[in-house]
Formats: structure tokens, sequence, C-alpha cells
């Protein structure tokens, strides 16, 4: 049976998420008000406002820490390391993860999009049973398109760049740096299919308590299409190459290079806005980890 949040840091993790609602139904009145005229017609300079709300089960074999694209998944780590000496003291278990990220977003422009929020997860280590869920970190971010290709023969680059760092950030916290830089070559002039590229470099600065993580690197190429009825598959396919890390005297993890697949299928509207998504995706840390995530934004405001 899974413990109660009787404790301070659970009865913290459950007001934050309840300010972080609080936020998006405050904005919604507002941000109704703002994307109408006089006339109640939908004003299209207001930007989009939205909590871009995902839920990913993830699953880790023993022994392996799960980057993967997007912000890496680390398991709680300072729940492990704070009790892995004395549980696992053959190393690293298997683990499976429940997480819920809250991001509220705002499409500034066409090309441009701000993000902060909250992540909270619930974790089972071996045969543990799952932790009371707990939020545990928080990020800051944006994406940006550096170049639109708009019917040229250049593809648009796109940067997205997030801050995650863990909560509380002591000395067994960690704080992620992750960079993506996407080439997307669009084959018509709706942009409904095409191919990707692109790399992801993400850098952990560990606790001076926690040991040493070393920087992740995938390189990846794709392609995706959207059929006339607004649903859209993307595909990526790439090498992930991660440095080793050392996590106090828990577990040492060993350098790798392996392959990292994702597939996306997302309902998009008229417009191009994601209704909802689903990713499934397997990376081999060497051995397979999975994260399957439902992704369900909550617009206040929708261009």
């Amino acid at each position: 049976m899974n413990a109660p949040l009787r404790n301070s840091a659970g009865r913290s993790a459950f007001r934050l998420i309840l300010r972080a609602a609080s936020c998006a139904v405050l904005i919604v009145p507002v941000a109704k008000a703002l994307a109408a005229n006089d006339d109640g017609v939908a004003n299209a300079s207001v930007p989009n406002i939205y909590l871009d709300l995902r839920t990913i089960y993830a699953q880790v074999p023993a022994g392996s820490l799960a980057f993967g694209f997007g912000h890496p998944t680390l398991f709680n780590t300072q729940t492990l390391a704070a009790s892995g000496s004395a549980v696992f003291p053959a190393g690293l278990p298997a683990a499976k993860s429940l997480n819920m990220d809250f991001p509220l977003t705002v499409d500034v422009t066409d090309s441009v999009s701000l993000y902060a929020g909250v992540s909270g997860s619930s974790t089972n280590f071996g045969s543990t049973g799952f932790s009371s869920f707990q939020v545990t970190s928080w990020n800051i971010g944006f994406q940006a398109d550096l170049y639109q290709q708009n019917g040229g023969t250049f593809p648009t680059v796109t940067l997205q760049s997030t801050i995650t760092q863990s909560i509380p950030n002591g000395p067994l916290g960690t704080t992620s740096f992750n960079n993506i830089l996407e080439f997307d070559y669009a084959l018509d002039s709706d942009e409904t299919r095409g191919f990707l590229g692109g790399v992801q470099y993400t850098r952990t600065d560990a606790g001076s308590a926690l040991g040493r993580i070393n920087p992740n690197t995938i390189a990846y190429v794709g392609g995706y299409y959207q059929w006339p009825n607004d649903w859209k598959f993307t595909g990526r396919v790439g090498v992930q190459s991660f440095e080793g890390a050392q996590l106090m005297n828990v577990a040492s993890i060993q350098p790798f290079a392996q392959p990292i697949v994702r597939f996306d299928l997302d309902r998009m509207d008229d417009n191009d806005n994601r209704l909802f998504g689903l990713t499934a995706e397997i990376m081999w840390v060497p051995k397979p980890a999975y994260q399957l995530t439902f992704r369900t934004p909550l617009y206040a405001v929708k261009n």
C-alpha cells in the first residue's frame, strides 16, 4: 500500500500543483476576454496560452539512467541516492515511473514559444512499490525558429532550450541543461510532409553529495506526414551517446552509444494546434528502456 502524503515535502508538492492549476484557471477568463474584440470575434494577435499537460509512464532496466528525447527522466535521483547504498547494495535497480509535467506555455508568435512549470513523479524501484506522488522539479525554456523555409530550399531551423532543476535542490539535487537543434525540410507548401534531422545535447550538473553525471548526446533523422483529416505522424531514429555517471557509492554507469527511436501520433486542428498526442519511445541504455507519453494541452486561448 502506498504511503499517504504526510510529510512536509508531500504537502509542499501538493500545494505547488494546486497553485499551478489555480493559475491556469485564473488565466482562462482573462485570456478569453483579451482574445476577442468588441464584436466578440477572435483576435489573432493574442498568443496561444495553454497548460501543456503531459502524463508519462517510463520503465528503465537495472543499472541505467534514462535520458532520451526531451528533458531527462532521472527517476528522482535524490530518493535513490539517499537510500540506495543501504537498500540497493548491488547498484541501481530496475525502475518504473509515472510522471506528470505541467508547463504553462505561451506561443508568442508562430515561431516563438515560452514555457515554465513543474513536474511530479511517483517511482517504483525494484519491488519497493510506487512512492507517493511528489513534485520533483521545475523547468523553464523556449522554442524558436531561427530560420523558416517558407517554400524555399533551405530547411526550417528550430532551437529548443530547457533548464530543469530538482526540488529541493540540495547536495543530492540535479540541474540539467537540454538543447535541441532541429532541421525541418518540408516537401510541400502546406508543410504536411517532410524530413527531419537534428541533434540534442544534455548536460546535467549533480549536487556535491550525489556524484557525477556526464553529458548525453543524440543525433537523429526522421520524417512526418499529416493527413487531410489533421492526424499527424512523426518518426525519429538515431543514436544516443551517454558518457557515463557515478552516483555516490550506489552505481557506476558505463558510457554507451546505442540506438533510440521515437514515434508521435498527434491530432491537430485546422490551424495546426495540437489537440492531443501520443508518443512512444524506445531507448537502449544499453538494454531497452520504454517511455509512453500522453499529451493533452488545456487551452486558455487557442487561435
